[in-house]
């Protein structure tokens, strides 16, 4: 494995993306400056990895930590698969279906949604990416890596029942990311250090919501936008600018990582 002087983690969604959840051309060009300075960068989302393809392309990003977590990619190779057992996704489809809401199930490579609703559609629309084709019963046949409840107000409903066996973020005002129990950024941060070998390499983190907060914590540098959420910045060793006004830039200069 190469050295590297230090691992940056970016957030992407209120960090790395823009208001229109685009990569700002200052950013992509520091990412760049960043890998070519000996740092590696790493996405972290809470995204499918289908929906951060242009981030990748504009920054040249090839490590991934996305859904929460839950699938982690490096040089186009999966080398983690945080599985929900399929039991586990039943309950949560049937809780969905009583209360007439949606639930999306996604693969490594595949989303799909149970039916269509205007939450449903609200909370895409909220990240600017396509709505998913409905096939209700796609969890029984295929290996589900996160859910999206997909509610603007009933959260106790779904996690009250399943707060044993699995862990809820809510990361918009119509959907709530839901992974295996205990999944987080953190731990997958934790399992790419590990499988990657880079114990001991310094490591800092950009994020702005709630399930950036564990990640946070276990970075040795946490950053976090001006935008960000209180709690988030309860834990920032260094608050930079908002998202909208080259935070990513200002970030990475003070603590010289790049020019």
């Amino acid at each position: 494995m190469a050295q590297y002087k230090g691992i940056v983690f970016f957030d992407l969604d209120g960090t790395l993306l823009n208001a229109h959840s685009l990569v700002d051309k200052a950013t992509g060009q520091a990412i760049h400056q960043l890998r070519a300075n000996g740092y590696l960068p790493i996405i972290a989302t809470g995204r499918h990895p289908t929906e951060i393809r242009d981030a990748r392309q504009v920054t040249g990003i090839d490590t991934f930590i996305s859904l929460n977590g839950a699938y982690i990619e490096h040089n186009g190779q999966a080398i983690y698969k945080g599985i929900i057992p399929t039991p586990t996704v039943g309950q949560l489809v049937r809780i969905g279906d009583a209360l007439g809401e949606a639930i999306s199930m996604y693969t490594h490579d595949t989303i799909r949604t149970t039916r269509d609703t205007a939450d449903m559609r609200a909370a895409y629309n909220y990240i600017h990416t396509p709505i998913p084709a409905v096939d209700h019963d796609f969890y029984k046949t295929h290996e589900i890596l996160m859910l999206l409840v997909l509610t603007d107000r009933n959260d106790g409903r779904y996690t009250f029942p399943l707060n044993g066996s699995l862990t809820f973020y809510r990361n918009g005002p119509d959907s709530i990311d839901t992974v295996k129990k205990n999944e987080s950024k953190r731990r997958g941060v934790e399992r790419l250090i590990k499988l990657l070998d880079l114990a001991g390499v310094p490591t800092w983190a950009f994020g702005d919501g709630p399930n950036d907060i564990p990640m946070l914590d276990y970075v040795d540098h946490p950053v976090v936008m001006a935008n960000g959420i209180t709690a988030a910045k309860d834990r920032a060793e260094f608050i930079t600018a908002a998202n909208t006004a080259g935070g990513i830039v200002t970030g990475l200069r003070h603590y010289q990582l790049i020019d």
